[in-house]
């Protein structure tokens, strides 16, 4: 592995290995771009590129081989939800004295500390940026470079204080990288104190170029469709679940249907009947509702004339046949519908009634039905 693994954004690749190669890396680095964009895996790539015990020659630029003991511990990184399900399983297993006093880090070589918004507010606290203050002027133990790496630019205001003290005077050997969808939500202070490298989405083309190469069994309308869904973002297609979400849309399609046609309820009472209670239950339902937003916005764009940006476009005949049957007024009180539903699992409320009450409510507004 090496940085032209690294798919897209050649010019901020390129730009980053000069600036490794003239040893003029910036201490505070702030990789902006949307989801799936490939922040995390960049940084990543770079933690190993400053740290690999035996970089290649290849073509004059930094680069890492990916086969040290610094390379592959690092490397360990790479699968962050992983790693941040076995911390989480780690702090769940103290005491509950202890649990409280315990913060969320992920660390697979001691120079390279990953540090991701902290459970269950989701947000950088005081205690973890403390925490890479108390490290941070420690010079490294086995490589050349210490790395710092904020998964999340939600940073509770205290923290985001405490870190900006760090991004004033840094050691020489240390870097740290803010991750963030935008680089707006960070303090005007810490943005003046970092170089910013924004990742942009990549182009239809690109992606399903892309999925032939790693998804080869999957066929071309599937690979072009995954390219849509993911909006350009690498990492989403790469990881994308096609059978759970095809399983999941088929589920939605039916859901609409009913709601429109005002047919036999049968087939309906049988799907929301699966979704039920625990863990495996709530991810099945935040699917299915991802597959109702998604269905209802390729709907919207076909009210308007707008096909081209359909995105499940492998179903287009049947979102054609059910666009003959709603207006905007129905898809507006479909789309607020389906917020009240999410309001109501979050206040637990039974899921299988939820949707079909989801359901009923559709059809009690003929105002959106075409006579």
């Amino acid at each position: 592995m090496s940085f032209s693994d690294f798919h897209g954004n050649s010019e901020i690749v390129h730009t980053v290995r000069e600036m490794l190669t003239r040893h003029r890396f910036p201490h505070g680095v702030i990789l902006a771009g949307p989801a799936g964009s490939g922040k995390y895996t960049l940084a990543a790539m770079i933690a190993r590129a400053m740290n690999c015990l035996n970089p290649p020659a290849g073509d004059g630029f930094a680069d890492f081989c990916g086969k040290c003991s610094n390379c592959i511990r690092i490397g360990q990184l790479e699968d962050l939800e992983s790693r941040c399900a076995e911390a989480m399983e780690a702090r769940e297993s103290l005491k509950e004295s202890e649990k409280k006093e315990t913060r969320l880090f992920i660390q697979t070589h001691p120079d390279v500390l990953v540090i991701p918004p902290d459970p269950p507010q989701m947000m950088i606290k005081v205690d973890q940026v403390r925490r890479v203050i108390e490290s941070i002027y420690f010079r490294p133990a086995e490589g050349r470079e210490r790395v710092f790496i904020f998964t999340d630019s939600a940073f509770m205001k205290e923290a985001a204080n405490s870190l900006l003290k760090i991004l004033e005077e840094p050691p020489d050997y240390a870097t740290i990288f803010l991750l963030t969808e935008n680089a707006g939500e960070l303090l005007p202070t810490i943005r003046s104190r970092t170089m910013t490298l924004q990742l942009r989405n990549l182009a239809l083309e690109e992606i399903e170029s892309y999925l032939a190469r790693h998804r080869p069994e999957w066929k071309p309308q599937q690979r072009a469709l995954v390219a849509r869904l993911s909006e350009g973002a690498v990492g989403r297609a790469r990881n994308f679940d096609l059978e759970g979400y095809s399983a999941a849309r088929a589920d939605a399609l039916t859901i609409l249907k009913t709601a429109l046609s005002g047919s036999d309820h049968t087939e309906l009472f049988k799907i929301t009947e699966t979704y039920r209670a625990g863990a495996e239950g709530r991810e099945k339902i935040e699917l299915l509702l991802r597959c109702l937003y998604s269905l209802l916005q390729d709907l919207l764009f076909i009210e308007s004339n707008s096909a081209p940006l359909v995105r499940n476009t492998d179903v287009m005949s049947e979102l054609q046949k059910l666009s003959q049957s709603a207006d905007f007024a129905w898809l507006s009180s479909a789309a607020e519908r389906l917020g009240d539903v999410e309001r109501g699992l979050r206040r637990n409320l039974l899921r299988s009634l939820s949707l079909d009450a989801f359901e009923a409510a559709l059809e009690k507004h003929p105002a959106g039905m075409r006579g």
